[in-house]
């Protein structure tokens, strides 16, 4: 895991920061890839990823490569979206498990649509109440950890430069 982490994610990091992106718009990118990545409408996180990177002047890979990672996080915050969707409308739990409504996306996109479309709109207006702040946070979080991975990616390049 360690490794596969180091690899998808530390390393392209460390080479947005030598391509001269600030931590500051790497770490708005990746708050913004997780948050609109768990977005609980099926097949709608890329398309927002791409509007959120071209309205904010966002790195489009980091933005998308987190959005593609956290999938699983997608998944596992699908029904919990969906329930609070519901208690917010007050309306009853909808019969489905997520692999059900995933399984019916799969085999009749467009009748999944007509079945799901109220669903997808409660559950969008609950990650409404937490996305927006989710990103805030994530960025706040993740901004002053980018700001010391670079400053220790130039400190291990210059001890580098030195040993030369």
């Amino acid at each position: 895991m360690k490794e596969f982490l180091q690899k998808r994610l530390v390393r392209p990091i460390l080479q947005l920061l030598t391509q001269g992106i600030t931590p500051e718009k790497i770490a708005l990118s990746l708050a913004f890839g997780i948050m609109l990545g768990v977005f609980p409408v099926l097949g709608t996180t890329s398309l927002l990823c791409l509007i959120a990177a071209l309205l904010f002047r966002l790195n489009l890979a980091a933005v998308q490569l987190v959005n593609i990672l956290v999938y699983p996080l997608w998944f596992a915050l699908l029904i919990p979206f969906v329930r609070v969707g519901e208690r917010l409308f007050g309306v009853p739990p909808l019969a489905m498990t997520g692999s059900q409504m995933l399984a019916l996306a799969h085999a009749d996109f467009l009748h999944s649509v007509s079945v799901l479309w109220l669903t997808a709109l409660r559950s969008a207006a609950a990650w409404l109440l937490v996305g927006p702040l989710g990103i805030i946070v994530l960025y706040l979080i993740l901004a002053p950890m980018i700001r010391r991975m670079a400053h220790l990616h130039l400190l291990s390049g210059a001890q580098a430069g030195d040993r030369r």
